[in-house]
């Protein structure tokens, strides 16, 4: 059985701005490669680029993109044009028919009907392979073309290699940032007197070289058929040509072909289930395949075999391992524990590379898309490297620089707000944040309650005692919020009082992309401090039933429109549980942790056949870098990581007849009581 014939690299994908089912890219790349390829169906928005339901290819993007609400960056379009060549996407685009396309996580094939013609790409971790088809032979070009920023294009004739670079990057966190992209032709392949530019708002001309804004080069080809290697690089042009050289030297396209394809099916495979349906696996399949694409291994390997990386933060070049295009606020609840069962050594390699961003930087990543970008509040690393400590995935040397960064953003007020904890020294003064100096002050309470209950275990794993003992106290002050008159946390100001005009179902304000309904139980270390708010576990399992009963209404407060996480918890079924989105991720296990593993049992049954598919449409909000595929997988599997940090998982219930995690046969059943230790499972 080959897994990769049941992906779906779609799944997700038919989504727009104030409706996601997924927000999804269909990429094809290598687990965690630095290059991604992707269709670029319409241009007319730079981070919505692709819909299932296109008849049109403008190109096949390099594409870095973790998300739309992120962007793209290091960013270019490559297509396949006969006749005079156009530049922009209103005047290239191309019919093609859906019937004769291939999308798989390691190839992708288009029949282009325009210039009669089929473009294909296979990945490496780096670089591409492409080989371009035409059926007649003609003025036929290979084009590169520009997206957003400054560019740089130079064909090289002796070199037969198209040089290629811009600075394309949303938000500018980065200094200095590059992409570099050498474009190598097979000899006797280029027409060399026929290399013509575009800029927009001038005719074509004959050159090899042009620069600027809205550009686009055009390499004209001799033969009906070529093959061509694309290497890229944040750090040279040669570099970039050290790693297509080093990924690709001596294999063809074909080749290439099938090392992309084995090496996805031993990713694939390491979690293998029996399912009840064809549907059931194709979906699994299907989230397993989005369970790898991130976070991007950005770091490179230079000529003497030493890995080394782009530093965002002051431009230079830098030895050691790096990953990217994460936000830890998503990605902390399910995929770094997945990780830790699957995938070990890699991210052994992911928390190496986030302590290392503190020595660069000063400060851990929050959400780096190659820069920081800080789109989401709190330092959900600490979960992460917490989680890999107390697994043994993390060197007591990496550990004493991680705590030393986790104490500095619990204690100190970074000067930008997307470093560190916002609200950090008035949450040490008053023991929560209050909201009349931040938005979201409630999770930003909660988060900073949790991170300090990671940094209390991390410093227990280090024999600190007065650290320790320090910070379990200061993990306690999810209280500080706890309204006892409400049964809800509620947000204070810096007085004290609790904010007068207080509705349960208002979203925003106090509270991140959700009401006080998904937000108030965010206490994944301490349910049993939670329920003895509530008067008891089953009064707080009360209110967990309530939250399911209550209608999915809303009112917008803290936002100046509806967002769209809104709309898609009001458009499912499942109460105020937001499933759509990462804060009720672990809502339907709390019933386990109260010892009612027959509540979780029916809502995780219902979630996962109501609100999942393989389909275009398969995901019911953001899947957000993994995030919520492997909350789906787990769904399947019967256990979730209900606190990252804590080397267990809570059980649920199995939904497939048999479940294996790389060879070893997994029955969550046979476990006694609520918890599955994470020895277990590995």
């Amino acid at each position: 059985m080959k897994y990769c014939d049941y992906v779906n690299i779609k799944q997700g994908s038919f989504s727009q701005h104030r409706f996601s089912n997924g927000n999804t890219l269909p990429l094809v790349q290598l687990p965690f490669g630095m290059a991604a390829f992707a269709p670029q169906t319409a241009d007319g928005d730079l981070r919505w680029y692709y819909h299932p339901k296109d008849r049109s290819l403008e190109g096949i993007r390099l594409t870095h993109q973790p998300s739309p609400w992120i962007a793209d960056y290091g960013a270019m379009c490559f297509m396949l044009q006969s006749g005079e060549p156009s530049l922009g996407g209103e005047e290239r685009w191309s019919g093609f028919r859906p019937e004769n396309t291939v999308l798989k996580p390691y190839y992708l094939k288009y029949e282009l009907l325009r210039s009669r013609s089929v473009l294909e790409f296979t990945p490496t971790s780096r670089c591409a392979a492409v080989r371009a088809t035409f059926r007649e032979r003609g003025r036929n070009y290979f084009s590169v073309h520009s997206v957003s920023g400054d560019y740089s294009f130079r064909y090289d004739k002796e070199k037969n290699t198209l040089f290629c670079s811009t600075d394309n990057s949303f938000g500018k966190e980065s200094v200095d940032f590059r992409e570099y992209v050498a474009v190598v032709f097979p000899e006797g392949s280029v027409n060399a007197d026929d290399i013509i530019v575009s800029r927009e708002g001038k005719d074509n001309e004959n050159a090899c070289e042009i620069n600027g804004e809205n550009v686009a080069i055009h390499v004209g080809l001799r033969t009906g058929s070529a093959e061509l290697k694309i290497g890229t690089s944040y750090i040279s042009f040669e570099q970039a040509l050290t790693n297509l050289g080093r990924e690709t030297a001596g294999r063809g396209f074909d080749m290439l072909l099938g090392e992309a394809e084995e090496i996805w099916e031993e990713y694939l495979s390491r979690v293998q289930i029996e399912a009840d349906n064809e549907i059931q696996f194709k979906t699994f399949c299907s989230c397993m395949y989005r369970a790898f694409l991130y976070p991007h291994r950005c770091s490179e390997i230079n000529a003497r075999g030493e890995e080394i990386h782009y530093c965002p933060h002051d431009g230079k070049v830098r030895p050691g391992v790096r990953f990217t295009d994460n936000g830890f606020w998503d990605t902390y609840r399910t995929v770094y524990p997945f990780f830790s069962l699957v995938a070990r050594g890699e991210m052994k390699l992911m928390v190496k590379s986030f302590i290392n961003d503190y020595v660069e930087c000063g400060w851990l990543p929050r959400w780096v898309s190659i820069g920081e970008r800080g789109c989401m509040p709190s330092t959900l690393v600490d979960a992460v490297i917490c989680d890999a400590a107390v697994k043994g995935l993390v060197d007591r040397e990496d550990l004493e620089t991680a705590l030393e960064g986790m104490l500095k953003h619990a204690t100190t007020d970074a000067p930008e707000s997307r470093y560190g904890r916002n609200g950090a020294e008035s949450y040490c003064r008053l023991g929560y944040v209050p909201y009349d100096e931040q938005k979201e002050s409630v999770n930003l309470t909660l988060d900073a309650a949790y991170g300090d209950w990671c940094i209390a275990e991390i410093a227990a794993i280090l024999g600190k005692t007065d650290i320790e003992n320090e910070y379990r106290q200061r993990a306690k002050n999810y209280k500080n919020l706890f309204d006892s008159e409400s049964g809800f946390m509620r947000a204070r100001d810096s007085k004290g009082e609790f904010r007068p005009d207080f509705s349960p179902i208002a979203w925003g304000r106090d509270y991140t992309e959700g009401s006080a309904w998904q937000n108030s139980f965010a206490v994944p270390h301490d349910m049993e401090g939670l329920a003895a708010l509530y008067g008891g576990k089953d009064r707080l399992e009360a209110k967990i039933d309530e939250l399911f009963a209550t209608p999915p209404e809303y009112n917008i407060v803290g936002y100046d429109c509806e967002i769209h996480e809104i709309t898609e918890m009001a458009a499912a079924n499942f109460g105020q549980c937001a499933i759509s989105n990462q804060p009720s991720f672990h809502i339907p296990y709390i019933y386990s942790e109260l010892g009612k593993p027959e509540k979780t049992a029916y809502w995780v049954r219902r979630l996962c056949k109501e609100a999942f598919s393989y389909k275009d449409d398969g995901f019911p909000g953001d899947e957000d870098n993994g995030t919520t595929a492997i909350w789906y997988i787990f769904g399947l599997l019967g256990f979730y990581p209900f606190c990252p940090g804590r080397a267990d998982f809570v059980k649920g219930v199995k939904q497939v007849e048999k479940a294996y995690i790389l060879g070893r046969e997994i029955d969550a059943d046979r476990f006694p009581g609520n918890k599955i230790p994470y020895r277990e499972l590995v």
